[in-house]
């Protein structure tokens, strides 16, 4: 069922009691992410703040949960939409031998074409109100970590048009508020609406941009969506919603916006004016991504219904509401990768901890040698996927998300030298660990069953064990050792180091092999000894965004030349003084003490609930510095 309006949605919402509106006054500055924060850790509802200092209500953990996901797409289950894809492709390119069988495709055409999004000529409920001078200060945009640059849109669909095939894109990027007519554009350098600025600005020409809020949460999905270049955003939402979306011109420029939604924001920008400097932000990876050179966007015009209600999200370490969105999107996507580029693939499943492009755990119907490799390069050559860091390859196995099986599998099958791979390639530009801006490495581990041709003939190696204290008081620079995998029958050892000199992480793992203190182990990763390494979801979330697989993962040799068969992984903080690290490292995001202190006061009156302490706590000790930036690179 579509929905009317993004009030009809929060009225679903209530009424499947999955929302809880908030009365009490609470400041969009800090104080909306804090109380979020707490509770989509916890699992909770849906908020609607409507007492924020303006006129307009918040809504935001709309998302976080899978029924909500299921509820915003108007869909059973998650895994519907992949079935009616491939049911239409299947339908589609089946043999068509008599006039009969084509005839057959007739009600599957109109249906398709009523997803068409059609355009009115009329104005639409997202133009009841024309704001006389546009002021985005009127809005309640969020200020969501202590670090930001400002205020900043959060949940917008970004509006743009190809100069010349006029074919429309629909993106979210998020916009950093200057002033009342100014904000930042952060597209990154891959996505569609970065390639349309630079044809207007190949062609000398000012870029039309329209930004909405609102309306059928649907839209705001598909603007996220990992959809092939040119496949409109707005037929693939009217094919989720099953029914076409009504589009209405702009008033100050010549695009078109869904004539439901509860905020336009109309502009341009000039892509001759010099770009702003936009960030710091507090980003989905759990770091701060620090500033950079941006376009300037300038609001020409703001409308929205009267009952417009504000939308909006906050990211941060994970799990936060980005996890759903992923899962759907996983959910969604998994039959068109295997009908377009991986017939073999039977699953595929993208961690929260890992931020969904860092780890990818990708299951297969094996049927050759090599296979598990080819399934790695055609899914680093696909899309979004292009971004991935780290890729594991099963056989078909039923449940992705029980990760101590999978890490079993990978500790029986994946031989540490013969079945790692890694390439180079682009990698997402929030990645802060890369050795150069948007480009770095990918590590691919093959954890299927070997054939004949794919066995190496080394010995499977037996039980592995550890003697920690003898470890540690060997090598002082080891501060703690979590040997919980190794109970599990799993061959991966994690180590956390304090770091005092150059090199000292290479020079730690040849000190390993010659202490005797270890025996059949496959893999071992050191970690920063500020991170408490017993807590594995938070050890990899942060093992993912701190590594650069080609630079940080490594081997020792033995006397003969040949490697030892243990792959050492360096997880820590790279710096300058000590690893040579060109950019600047940015800090963990924490809330700071006075916002928690002021949630912790005013939580009784809030009505969401018994008290939750703000999950930042547990990660105080990782916060380097007062300030976005955790250590400054060589060349700043």
């Amino acid at each position: 069922m579509p929905y009317k309006s993004l009030r009809h949605f929060i009225q679903t919402l209530e009424s499947s009691g999955e929302l809880i509106r908030v009365k009490e006054f609470v400041s969009p500055n800090l104080e909306v992410t804090e109380i979020a924060d707490r509770i989509v850790k916890s699992n909770g509802k849906a908020l609607l703040f409507e007492n924020n200092g303006t006129r307009f209500p918040i809504l935001i953990l709309a998302f976080a949960g899978e029924r909500r996901m299921n509820l915003a797409l108007s869909l059973k289950s998650l895994d519907d939409a992949g079935t009616m894809i491939e049911g239409m492709v299947r339908e589609f390119t089946g043999a068509k031998d008599h006039f009969l069988d084509k005839l057959k495709l007739l009600p599957a055409l109109k249906e398709i074409s009523s997803w068409i999004p059609k355009t009115l000529s009329r104005r639409g409920a997202c133009q009841q109100v024309v704001m006389e001078k546009p002021d985005l200060s009127s809005l309640p945009v969020l200020t969501c970590w202590p670090h930001d640059g400002g205020p900043f849109i959060t949940l917008p669909c970004v509006h743009t048009k190809n100069p010349e095939n006029n074919t429309r894109n629909l993106g979210m990027y998020r916009m950093q508020v200057f002033g009342k007519d100014l904000t930042g554009m952060h597209w990154h350098m891959h996505k569609g609406s970065a390639s349309h600025y630079q044809l207007y600005k190949k062609a000398g020409k000012l870029m039309p941009v329209s930004v909405t809020l609102g309306g059928d949460p649907v839209y705001t999905y598909s603007a996220t969506a990992p959809l092939p270049e040119n496949l409109d955003e707005y037929l693939f939402a009217g094919f989720l919603r099953k029914k076409r979306v009504e589009l209405v011109r702009c008033l100050t420029n010549d695009l078109e916006v869904p004539a439901d939604a509860d905020f336009v924001i109309e502009g341009y920008i000039d892509p001759e004016e010099e770009l702003i400097l936009e960030g710091p932000f507090g980003d989905h990876t759990g770091f701060y991504s620090l500033p950079g050179m941006f376009p300037r966007f300038h609001v020409s015009c703001i409308t929205h219904r009267k009952d417009a209600v504000y939308p909006a999200t906050i990211v941060g370490i994970p799990p936060q509401e980005d996890a759903w969105i992923g899962m759907a999107t996983e959910r969604i996507f998994t039959t068109p990768i295997r009908l377009s580029v991986v017939p073999e693939l039977t699953g595929m499943h993208m961690p929260p901890e890992g931020v969904f492009h860092n780890i990818a755990l990708v299951s297969i119907q094996k049927q050759y040698p090599g296979q598990a490799i080819k399934v790695m390069s055609s899914l680093w050559g696909a899309g979004q996927m292009m971004f991935n860091k780290i890729m594991a390859v099963f056989d078909n196995v039923t449940d992705l998300k029980d990760y101590k099986q999978l890490a079993r599998l990978i500790s029986r099958n994946t031989d540490p030298i013969e079945d790692i791979h890694f390439i180079q390639g682009p990698v997402d530009i929030l990645d802060h660990s890369s050795r150069r801006y948007g480009f770095g490495s990918k590590i691919g581990l093959d954890a299927t069953l070997k054939t004949a041709e794919e066995e190496t003939g080394r010995p499977a190696g037996g039980t592995p064990f550890v003697d920690e204290k003898g470890l540690m008081k060997a090598i002082p620079a080891i501060t703690s050792a979590n040997t919980d995998l190794i109970q599990e029958g799993i061959s991966a050892l994690i180590l956390a180091v304090k770091k005092t000199q150059p090199a000292e992480i290479r020079a730690i793992a040849k000190q390993i092999i010659e202490s005797g203190y270890i025996r059949d182990m496959r893999f071992i990763l050191f970690a920063d000894h500020l991170l408490q390494i017993h807590n594995l979801s938070a050890l990899c979330w942060v093992a993912a965004n701190n590594l650069d697989p080609m630079r940080d993962c490594f081997y020792i040799e033995q006397a003969d030349g040949r490697k030892f068969p243990i792959l050492f992984a360096d997880a820590t903080m790279k710096t300058a003084g000590l690893d040579r690290f060109l950019r600047d490292w940015p800090n963990v995001i924490v809330m700071d003490q006075q916002t928690i202190a002021s949630i912790d006061s005013k939580w009784n009156s809030l009505g969401v609930g018994d008290f939750i302490p703000s999950p930042s706590l547990q990660f105080k000790s990782l916060v380097i510095s007062d300030k976005a930036v955790a250590s400054q690179g060589e060349k700043s």
